[in-house]
């Protein structure tokens, strides 16, 4: 028999009564539908999304910028980037920069665990609810460096934003797990792009405040901070004054928390920004030259040779290697000075011989088709020409843009000024400016501490100190004497100063002459020819030993240009770089062994692993003895001869060795100086070699480079900082059985020199 159904029916007790069961149910499935709801799109992120893994959080990509540090390994004089970042470590922040950053950003970072509950909250009410959108956003410090580092991505809808948050929240923790708060802080503060090119708190620091991280004070740490909510609106350099009311935002928020007091912020919210703007350009900052020339020809190349453990080539703008050169910071600002200072002089006397020529800057001895072709193929390097070629452009649409005046800023050494010239005209007028290389470097080391490779970098690319060669003139015949030295000549022999000849296969005799009379048919010795630069003595050493055995010499002490093996070689017809002649002569100052001038000592991966050390190459060229008979007779130029306007006109009075060079027409002017400590050189000519001076009183070596070398040496030697002695060369151990001081009557200097009549003004025994 079938059960029967329970019909009673419900007591009038519960009849009344709502169904609570019902209702309890219905609250908790709302409840737990969200959030049913939200771990299964977090669930769906993680496991479908393309989220980054472990080892990127790990490891995460950046492009750091490469850094070239100076001789102490701490002074930077460059960076070569994609991005402007450089790295800097926790314990080299500011506190202030933390403590401000966390009260404006992140008030409970020490707290939460990547996800601010508390913020969320507050975003929900206050910004999407009550619609307040001022009160904050609600990501946490870990979250923005999450959005930072793997979906910095902007213009997407509601959607797209939605989603992004959830994976910023996943990598958030996910970040929080691996890396401890002081990594989390640092990782962000490296990665920020503050704008200007300054991606970074340590370029920041840099670009804004000429400061590290470590040494900002609160105001500048608070108006950085206040970047960091949005760089372009509270721009520093092109929006002060919202900028300043951001720092002081960040400043107030100090004070809310508690990490500075009202009576600081009431002193620091009155003082302006004082912005110490130094922007990142590759055009400005110390060896403009050197770097550029570091960068293109010698890292590049290193890069491309040396690879990586994934196997690639290392990247120069992007994996942060670390470059340590040999240049000292404060010789290369003695030697950009002095290069500055004489330059400027030496123009402004140009330029006013320029306004007696009719076919100024050019030589009188330049004809109007020369001048012409001359002009002509300016225009063809150009970049305007070359661009309007490549547009496809015709002749005639190239001449006449190039002779159609516009305006234009040039160069000038007051600083550069607004004019109104054709393309045609800039190309004279820049051909009219002299130019210079400077270059010192330590005789026993081979380091380059100082490297001037122009007059301006921004308007003059070309080096003038490794890259150029030009002829070397009389600088070329210590050499000579050296080879003479070399095979047991003395610098007391004594030779007959009369005119030479030298049998050439053209069958055409080479027959120079001195560069005046004054002194033709004498007996000097050795010692004096070279002091006064005599082309006749200088002419029957090389006949006496041949092109041949001069090259051969020159070859062991690092002269590598082209060299033809002809007579005039002895007299300084080849083109030869700054680098090269230094390096050469450094061997004088180094008791015989040429080595190798040197630039780059070390370079490191980004963790400070050493990649390549570089050891300078030596060769023993000729023998202690010797060397220091040519050091001695090289001190007679500085003593009686071209060189001795550094001893009354620039007072320098102790031992110091040296060769002035002048070309033909005056178109190259050079000086070598040697010390114990410091070898240097500088040459001076133009772009064009037909544009120079027209008397040799102002266009020779002594006029032209050696003030270059005094100045620098001034400065040096006034910098007792640097330690650079006044010594002489030390003797050899050995006993000299030469005679060196060649006391004969003709080795008397001149009883008086008087700075308006220079007695070798008039002459250089050049070309």
């Amino acid at each position: 028999m079938a059960k029967e159904k329970n019909t009673k029916p419900a007591s009038k007790k519960d009849a009344g009564k709502p169904n609570y069961r019902r209702y309890i149910r219905i609250f908790w499935f709302l409840v737990a539908l969200p959030i049913v709801g939200i771990i299964t799109i977090i669930s769906a992120v993680v496991l479908f999304a393309d989220l980054p893994d472990i080892e990127a959080l790990q490891n995460p990509k950046s492009n750091l910028a490469s850094v070239v540090y100076a001789n102490d390994g701490s002074k930077e004089i460059g960076r070569f980037y994609a991005e402007n970042r450089v790295n800097v470590r926790y314990k080299d922040i500011d506190k202030d920069l933390i403590d401000a950053l966390i009260a404006t950003e992140d008030a409970r970072y020490l707290d939460h665990s990547g996800i601010d509950a508390k913020g969320l909250l507050r975003v929900l009410v206050k910004t999407v609810i009550g619609g307040n959108m001022s009160s904050g956003g609600g990501s946490t410090i870990t979250q923005q460096l999450a959005k930072m580092q793997f979906h910095n991505v902007k213009d997407l809808s509601l959607w797209q934003r939605s989603y992004q948050k959830l994976k910023e929240w996943i990598i958030a923790v996910r970040l929080e797990r691996l890396y401890t708060k002081e990594e989390i802080m640092t990782m962000y503060l490296n990665k920020f792009d503050f704008i200007h090119s300054a991606v970074g708190i340590k370029s920041a620091a840099k670009v804004y405040f000429n400061a590290t991280p470590d040494s900002l004070k609160v105001e500048e740490a608070a108006m950085l901070v206040g970047m960091c909510q949005n760089p372009s609106l509270w721009n520093p350099v092109g929006r002060a004054d919202t900028a300043k009311h951001r720092r002081n935002v960040v400043m107030s928020q100090m004070v809310k928390y508690g990490y500075i007091t009202q009576k600081q912020y009431d002193s620091l919210k009155v003082l302006p920004l004082r912005i110490n703007y130094h922007p990142e350009d590759h055009n400005e900052g110390l060896a403009t030259y050197f770097r550029e020339y570091l960068r293109e020809n010698f890292l590049k190349k290193w890069c491309s040779e040396h690879l990586k453990p994934d196997g690639k080539p290392y990247d120069l703008y992007r994996d942060g290697l670390r470059i340590y050169t040999t240049i000292d910071p404060k010789m290369q600002k003695y030697a950009e000075e002095a290069v500055a200072q004489h330059m400027k002089e030496l123009q402004a006397t140009f330029f006013e011989r320029c306004k007696n020529k009719k076919n100024a800057p050019f030589s009188w001895r330049v004809s109007k088709d020369e001048i012409a072709q001359i002009m002509n193929q300016g225009m063809k390097r150009s970049d305007r020409y070359k661009g309007m070629k490549k547009a496809g452009a015709s002749d005639e649409e190239i001449e006449k843009v190039f002779n159609t005046k516009i305006p234009m800023t040039v160069f000038a050494w007051n600083g550069d000024r607004d004019t109104v010239f054709s393309p045609m005209d800039s190309i004279r007028y820049y051909k009219s400016f002299l130019q210079t290389g400077f270059m010192a470097m330590d005789p026993q080391t081979g380091y380059i501490r100082a490297w001037v490779g122009g007059i301006d970098f921004h308007h003059f690319k070309y080096d003038h100190v490794k890259e150029s060669r030009r002829q070397v003139g009389s600088t070329f015949k210590p050499f000579v004497y050296a080879l003479a030295i070399q095979e047991g000549w003395s610098p007391c022999d004594r030779i007959a100063n009369v005119r030479t000849c030298i049998p050439t296969p053209s069958g055409v005799d080479w027959c120079p002459d001195n560069s005046d009379n004054k002194h033709n048919g004498e007996m000097m010795t050795m010692k004096r020819a070279l002091a006064l630069s005599m082309n006749y003595v200088t002419t029957q050493i090389m006949k006496q030993f041949g092109p041949e055995a001069v090259i051969q010499f020159v070859r062991r002490i690092g002269i590598t240009s082209p060299l033809d093996p002809v007579p005039s070689l002895c007299l300084g017809s080849a083109d030869i770089s700054l680098y090269e002649m230094v390096g050469a002569n450094s061997t004088f100052a180094n008791k015989g062994t040429w080595i190798e001038p040197t630039f780059v000592t070390r370079i490191e991966d980004k963790n400070g692993k050493v990649l390549a050390d570089f050891i300078p190459k030596r060769e023993e060229a000729m023998s202690e003895d010797k060397a220091y008979l040519m050091a001695n007779l090289l001190k007679g130029v500085v003593d009686h001869g071209t060189g001795v306007r550094l001893r009354y006109k620039f007072k320098l009075t102790n031992p110091i060795a040296g060769k002035t060079g002048t070309t033909q027409n005056n178109s190259d002017g050079w000086f070598i100086g040697l010390t114990p400590e410091l070898t240097g050189g500088a040459w001076v000519g133009a772009e064009d070699r037909s544009v120079h001076f027209d008397q040799t009183s102002e266009g020779q070596g002594a006029s032209m480079a050696l003030p270059i070398w005094a100045i620098f040496m001034q400065k040096v030697y006034a910098d007792k900082t640097l330690k650079v002695g006044k010594g002489d060369f030390e003797k050899p151990n050995k006993k000299i059985m030469m005679e060196l001081d060649c006391k004969q009557a003709d080795e008397d200097p001149p009883d008086i020199f008087d700075p308006n009549d220079d007695p070798f003004d008039d002459f250089d025994g050049g070309l």
